[in-house]
């Protein structure tokens, strides 16, 4: 029995949006002689075998950070396969993401992205509209200050007085308010291969996001891995700035 309620009490403190800061493939492959473009497709299988898992641990939310705006600045021919990654993803995974019950989400800006890859992922996100499990939240082309910059002025457009701006209406602008109000904001964050930073993503969301950084490189990066963050985070007392 009391083991029962340690698991009841575990599973209360599950993180119920994760966000992802999926770092390391390129120096994982430079690592074994190979070119970065093989870190980044032994990236994604890594994103499978976590995003399975962590439906099935019960995570309602998984934001995964696929393509910054910053990452424009990468070699061309890097840029281009990582723009292929979501057909290759969606074509391999497809019947898995529907067995899990998983849905597929974007955020992030579509004007400069290929059509292939935007067309890949609306066909995705439209074949697992119905599924009612964890949404896999794909952030690609995003930036957190430019999010925020990009509601400003959708409500300045809007005619709204922004002296009387408050956190929740501009939440509601913001490119996360495709997910439930409830969920908008990441409990935890992870990033792997051992850098210690944001890196512009979900900068608004993550105000009060517990972090949990990783040596592991992402494509080594598993089931495990995600249980060591989760038991981390379970560990923790958030008290947004109070006292318990």
């Amino acid at each position: 029995m009391f083991n029962n309620l340690k698991n009841k009490e575990q599973e209360a403190a599950l993180p119920e949006h994760v966000g992802v800061i999926m770092d390391g493939n390129g120096r994982w492959a430079k690592a074994q002689g190979k070119p970065r473009i093989f870190g980044h497709k032994s990236g994604m299988d890594a994103l499978k075998k976590v995003a399975v898992h962590g439906a099935r641990r019960g995570i309602k939310v998984m934001t995964v950070y696929a393509f910054s705006t910053e990452n424009w600045a990468r070699p061309v021919d890097e840029v281009k396969f990582i723009m292929s990654l979501p057909i290759d993803f969606y074509g391999k995974y497809m019947p898995t993401l529907k067995a899990e019950n998983i849905q597929i989400r974007m955020i992030g800006e579509r004007e400069g992205m290929p059509k292939a890859t935007l067309a890949s992922i609306d066909r995705a996100a439209e074949e697992t509209a119905e599924n009612t499990g964890m949404i896999l939240n794909f952030a690609m082309n995003y930036g957190g200050r430019r999010d925020i910059i990009l509601g400003v002025q959708k409500l300045a457009r809007a005619g709204v007085d922004l002296t009387t701006l408050s956190e929740e209406k501009l939440s509601d602008q913001l490119q996360t308010a495709i997910l439930p109000k409830a969920l908008r904001d990441p409990d935890l964050i992870i990033r792997t291969s051992g850098e210690q930073r944001m890196s512009n993503f979900l900068t608004w969301q993550a105000a009060y996001s517990e972090l949990y950084f990783a040596d592991t490189a992402w494509p080594d990066f598993d089931e495990a891995e995600l249980d060591k963050a989760i038991s981390v985070f379970q560990k923790r007392e958030r008290r947004y700035g109070g006292l318990k």
